[in-house]
């Protein structure tokens, strides 16, 4: 399944060089607003050590990992919601995107200039939240005169109209729609309307080195992971052997840019299940609590719609077994029906006819 997440953030916050180090790609980083006017779009892996185990046991041609797509969208500015800067560009953007990393700024770099509605990172914050909601007040604005005249000619529509009634008054208070207390149905009406603060969201802290390593608190309930830009655009001009060196030396044990691929796929309630075979290892990303037929038609829609049964073994065993035919003769591999909530990790083969 493809993930798109938007990286957002006001100027100068260190949202380009991310970027540049997330994606290995040579994007435009700028000491002023606006260095990035299109949206760049880079496919990072989902770091998995799991892959090389399962590989040394079965020797494929390839490891191909899990991939979370990562768009680097134009800086925002007080009054994007009203078209400032690149403001409706940037509100396009974003809506196509499944969930919103933004990059907020904690580093003390003074040769770096912060934009004159950036203040300290709880006012940035502020002011791209305000942003949203404004944003999210015009669509309902649009919306609601609509909803009342299909509701008037189909009840169908009466739970939709009365959910954004009720959103429209959340959000005049400054609240994301997100955290609005609603029932699963009134959810299900409310994402019909494509509010871009019903998006999950996470925050990137761009801290200064010494600052590494450090636990940051929940912001709003999101995730804060704390990275340093300068320091992952440094990460990516060294060999693999002298990057981990250079971690090591920061007392970190992974880059900030995997932290922040797996809390992007803790954001979305996302796991792997993996096949395994000569041709190749593969990591294959579907939702906490997805059944058999649905993993399968991530494969491939025919293996939904024609599922019989799925081979499974779980990593541990797998590992411990030494691979399906140790699986097999130990009595752990296990037929599987369409009612089997796949495990993360899980190693699968699936059966099926069309």
């Amino acid at each position: 399944m493809a993930l798109s997440i938007g990286i957002v953030g006001l100027p100068n916050v260190g949202k380009s060089t991310l970027f540049t180090a997330l994606t290995r790609k040579g994007g435009l980083a700028a000491n002023y607003p606006f260095a990035t006017i299109d949206p760049n779009v880079g496919i990072v892996d989902v770091p998995d050590k799991r892959l090389q185990v399962l590989a040394d046991i079965v020797h494929p041609g390839r490891i191909v990992p899990a991939t979370v797509e990562f768009v680097d969208i134009a800086g925002l500015v007080k009054g994007a919601s009203e078209g400032e800067g690149l403001g409706n560009q940037f509100l396009a953007n974003i809506r196509e995107t499944d969930a919103i990393c933004e990059v907020v700024r904690f580093f003390s770099d003074p040769d770096v200039i912060r934009h004159e509605s950036s203040h300290d990172p709880k006012s940035d914050m502020d002011t791209i939240q305000t942003e949203l909601v404004l944003a999210d007040l015009g669509t309902l604005e649009k919306a609601i005169p609509k909803l009342e005249k299909e509701a008037r000619r189909d009840k169908a529509f009466a739970e939709r109209l009365a959910v954004a009634k009720r959103l429209q008054e959340w959000l005049n208070e400054g609240n994301r729609a997100a955290d609005m207390p609603m029932t699963d149905d009134e959810r299900a009406a409310a994402h019909d309307l494509f509010l871009l603060t019903m998006k999950p969201i996470l925050y990137v802290a761009n801290v200064d080195e010494d600052a590494l390593g450090e636990e940051l608190p929940e912001i709003n309930g999101a995730e804060v992971v704390p990275i340093s830009a300068k320091v992952e655009s440094e990460l990516i001009e060294l060999d693999p052997e002298d990057a981990e060196v250079f971690l090591s030396d920061l007392g970190l044990e992974q880059s900030g840019l995997a932290t922040l691929a797996q809390a992007a796929y803790r954001l979305l309630g996302l796991q792997s299940y993996f096949t395994a075979g000569e041709m190749e290892v593969k990591a294959w990303t579907i939702p906490i609590g997805a059944k058999a037929p649905q993993a399968a038609g991530v494969i491939h829609s025919d293996f939904e719609r024609g599922f019989i049964k799925a081979q499974v073994c779980s990593y541990d065993d797998y590992v411990e077994l030494g691979g399906e035919q140790g699986c097999k003769n130990a009595g752990r591999l296990r037929m599987e029906g369409k009612d089997y909530v796949v495990q993360d990790g899980d190693v699968m083969h699936f059966m099926f006819n069309v």
